[in-house]
């Protein structure tokens, strides 16, 4: 009897492990280790610090997911090829580094504030936090709106389009990471949160902006991963905590529901004539996965879901390693048929970044 109670206890954590365990155990050509190492070496050799203007973000989050990925796998010929490829922006290469001016140039500060927590180097703390700072630090020539949204605690940068949710939030995590001071969480949480209430829609998705009435995949993308990121570092016992879950599990809840058949999610989220689009279907695994092992997401439905998804993804990289049918970077704009339009793109890094950071997801315990 007593026996028979046992298996019965036990019973529930088989399952929920067998479901954890779905995420793994995956064919040749498709695990996070050979799909990770083709794309992170392939950012390795192939990107150059030339005929740039600056650093981008889609260059940035690819570099960080590198990174993770060399961690992860503790992969450290890889790991000090990045780093070493880092190091001539405090040299040669230092006009390339972004000014502090706009929410798409100070998340550059999320890439050495993770080469600080590899390598414990002071100088890439000492170049990164400014970056999170500034980003509450009204500039002498401010604008009138950057000036209210600062009156009101929230970033001078804020302007309300859904990107901005994984821009502004990934710079200030990785800050409060790095140095344990609670502003920084805190104001990642109060900035989710003001974009939960104005953006997000009934149904669980968001509009590209208030006056922007369309639920683009990467944009939708960038804040899947926000709040993804922002809840594995929140604290439990953090005021906002039950409101940006409320949000994520809602968002996660109609990203079930939208995706296809193939295991992948169309460029308008809603639109089942659009075409498939890589990069925001792979934030959306990323945030399965993550969901899934944290325990935030039913294993049993969301785990099979982010399995589908991570093969049908992988069928998308092509020999050369580059990932295909990724949106080019994309402003509002008012027209749906905009969305339909844009350009896509083979080996564009807004691509090759979720990839990668799924590959991270995977691989991690």
């Amino acid at each position: 009897m007593t026996k028979n109670i046992f298996i019965l206890l036990l019973f529930p954590f088989q399952l929920l492990f067998a479901q954890i365990d779905i995420l793994s155990n995956f064919p040749k050509g498709y695990t996070p280790e050979e799909v990770g190492e083709r794309l992170a070496y392939r950012f390795e050799t192939e990107y150059i610090l030339q005929n740039r203007k600056w650093v981008s973000y889609s260059d940035i989050f690819t570099w960080s997911g590198a990174i993770q990925y060399a961690a992860v796998t503790k992969d450290k010929k890889l790991a000090k090829l990045l780093q070493s490829k880092f190091d001539s922006l405090f040299t040669v290469k230092k006009n390339l580094l972004p000014t502090m001016r706009h929410v798409d140039w100070n998340m550059f500060g999320s890439l050495p504030l993770t080469l600080y927590q590899k390598t414990k180097k002071k100088k890439y703390l000492e170049l990164g936090l400014p970056y999170a700072d500034t980003q509450w630090e009204v500039p002498e020539n401010g604008k009138p709106a950057e000036k209210e949204w600062a009156d009101k605690g929230y970033s001078w940068q804020t302007r309300l389009w859904i990107d901005d949710m994984y821009m502004i939030t990934i710079v200030q995590t990785q800050a409060y990471k790095v140095t344990k001071d609670r502003k920084y969480i805190d104001r990642a949480a109060k900035e989710m949160v003001l974009y939960l209430d104005e953006l997000q829609r009934p149904n669980g998705l968001f509009y590209h902006a208030p006056d922007v009435p369309f639920y683009w995949g990467r944009g939708n993308g960038w804040m899947a991963a926000g709040m993804t990121e922002l809840l594995r570092n929140l604290p439990e016992n953090h005021p906002d905590r039950q409101r940006i879950m409320q949000g994520y599990h809602t968002m996660m809840k109609s990203l079930l529901d939208y995706q296809t058949s193939s295991g992948m999610w169309n460029q308008l989220i809603d639109q089942p004539d659009c075409w498939a689009e890589t990069s925001g279907s792979a934030m959306f695994t990323f945030a399965f996965i993550v969901g899934v092992k944290n325990g935030w997401l039913d294993a049993e439905v969301y785990g099979p879901a982010a399995r589908k998804a991570w093969m049908a993804l992988v069928s998308y990289i092509n020999d050369k390693g580059a990932v295909r049918e990724v949106c080019v970077g994309t402003n509002k704009k008012n027209s749906k048929q905009y969305y339909y339009d844009r350009p896509r793109n083979t080996g564009d890094y807004h691509g090759q970044a979720p990839y990668l950071w799924c590959t991270v997801a995977l691989l991690e315990k």
